[in-house]
């Protein structure tokens, strides 16, 4: 057998792993655009108060779902072939400049800015410019 023989099974795995990977990523974007849809209008409770009177959601039945929060420093596209080249000490390029603040983002929603900061060890973030709530729930619809 020719050299292209014997790496044609192994590309055509390699693409059906790619192919089952973007059609799950596909199938979680679905359901996390899904998610966001929905408005604040189906929360609202009859004769709810505690919301701030007629016609204001009552927010007391959403605070304890849980929720994804992620900081993002920056993104890029990459073709698969150099995706595939990456190996430990490959550097990505990203489109920040240093020293930009990076983005909080809830579930998959912007929400704020901020720095990064070490506390006990740790890394964590402080809120520079966080977005009003009314914007963020403008977002949500």
């Amino acid at each position: 057998m020719s050299d292209e023989e014997n790496e044609n099974p192994d590309q055509e795995a390699m693409a059906d792993e790619w192919a089952a990977a973007m059609e799950e990523q596909d199938a979680v974007d679905a359901a996390m655009d899904e998610a966001q849809a929905v408005e604040l209008d189906e929360f609202d409770a009859p004769g709810a108060s505690a919301g701030g009177g007629a016609g204001q959601p009552d927010l007391d039945v959403i605070l304890d779902i849980p929720v994804s929060i992620s900081m993002e420093v920056g993104r890029t596209s990459i073709t698969i072939r150099n995706l595939l080249q990456l190996n430990q000490g490959s550097v990505i390029e990203l489109d920040r400049l240093a020293g930009e603040p990076l983005d909080v983002l809830v579930n998959g929603t912007l929400i704020a800015h901020g720095e990064v900061v070490v506390v006990n060890e740790k890394f964590g973030i402080r809120m520079t410019d966080v977005i009003s709530p009314s914007e963020r729930i403008k977002r949500l619809r």
